[in-house]
């Protein structure tokens, strides 16, 4: 299926232009944006996205987003893409600015908001690598989902180019962070444990509902303490001694198969996680 675009009230084919070669977006990365799996032609946690959306928003110095104006463009576009439709984008930037990373004054700013729909590929399991890069847990846009992916396009083109789906990377004190586009989780000790806010990482929405839900049912997946879980823990998981999980929007909960090459096995409290989400998912489109 093609990719359906909706920018300022209007659907626009894949091949159309619509941003100028001055967006702040496209020259400097002045922009946050947000990926939500779609099921059934419906954004799945689409209001929780919308918060986050904001939040990073405001945490770049970009003015709120227009929330009605948003949800008029995922409307437009889930209606035309159809019901086989796997994955919605929203993207705001800066709009217009100047050649450097400096803004236009508040008065003459125009944000660019775009929307779009298109397919998304599923697997059940995941493959992932370590690369030698770092998050920074210090950079002023720490935990924002900001357009600025070129850390992210690298790492994750060095994991393709060995085989895997997905690049997991420390911060700069040596902690475990995240994954380009994933949060991680580490199953030893019979717990499920993923590294806190404060080690750099995203506050993923799926990692947010996890927590939530695990805690209802009683499955053992809890926030990290303070230097609980150091880089080298990935070290147990390719020893057989531990297990290594990875959420995120598209791939849900997704136990890794594969650690830097290595066959590794999935662990029973990653499985059960991963169904307790699936049934969680189909009971509630937007919780």
């Amino acid at each position: 299926m093609s990719v359906v675009i909706w920018s300022d009230g209007v659907l626009h084919s894949p091949d159309e232009a619509l941003v100028t070669g001055v967006d702040h977006g496209l020259t400097v990365g002045d922009g946050v944006f947000e990926t939500c799996a779609v099921y059934g032609g419906e954004a799945f946690a689409l209001t929780r996205h919308l918060r986050r959306l904001r939040r990073s928003a405001l945490g770049l110095g970009l003015a709120e987003p227009d929330e009605d104006a948003v949800r008029d463009g995922v409307k437009a576009v889930l209606a035309a893409a159809g019901p086989d439709t796997g994955r919605l984008r929203i993207t705001l930037t800066g709009g217009p600015g100047p050649l450097g990373s400096h803004r236009f004054a508040p008065a003459e700013q125009r944000q660019t908001v775009v929307v779009l729909a298109g397919p998304a590929v599923r697997a059940e399991t995941s493959r992932a690598v370590r690369v030698p890069w770092v998050r920074n847990e210090r950079s002023a846009v720490a935990g924002l989902k900001t357009t600025s992916y070129a850390e992210n396009v690298v790492a994750l083109a060095e994991a393709y180019r060995r085989g895997a789906d997905e690049a997991v990377l420390a911060n700069t004190v040596g902690e475990l962070c995240e994954g380009t586009g994933s949060n991680v989780l580490v199953e030893r000790g019979g717990e499920l444990v993923t590294p806190r806010l404060d080690s750099g990482c995203l506050a993923g929405i799926t990692r947010e509902l996890l927590l939530e839900w695990a805690a209802g049912a009683g499955l053992p997946v809890r926030e990290a303490r303070p230097g609980e879980l150091p880089y080298d823990v990935l070290d147990e998981v390719v020893a057989g001694e531990s297990f290594l999980t990875l959420s995120g929007s598209i791939r849900n909960v997704s136990p890794v198969a594969s650690l830097d090459e290595v066959d590794v096995g999935l662990g029973p409290v990653s499985v059960e996680a991963q169904r307790l989400f699936q049934a969680k998912v189909a009971e509630n489109v937007d919780p």
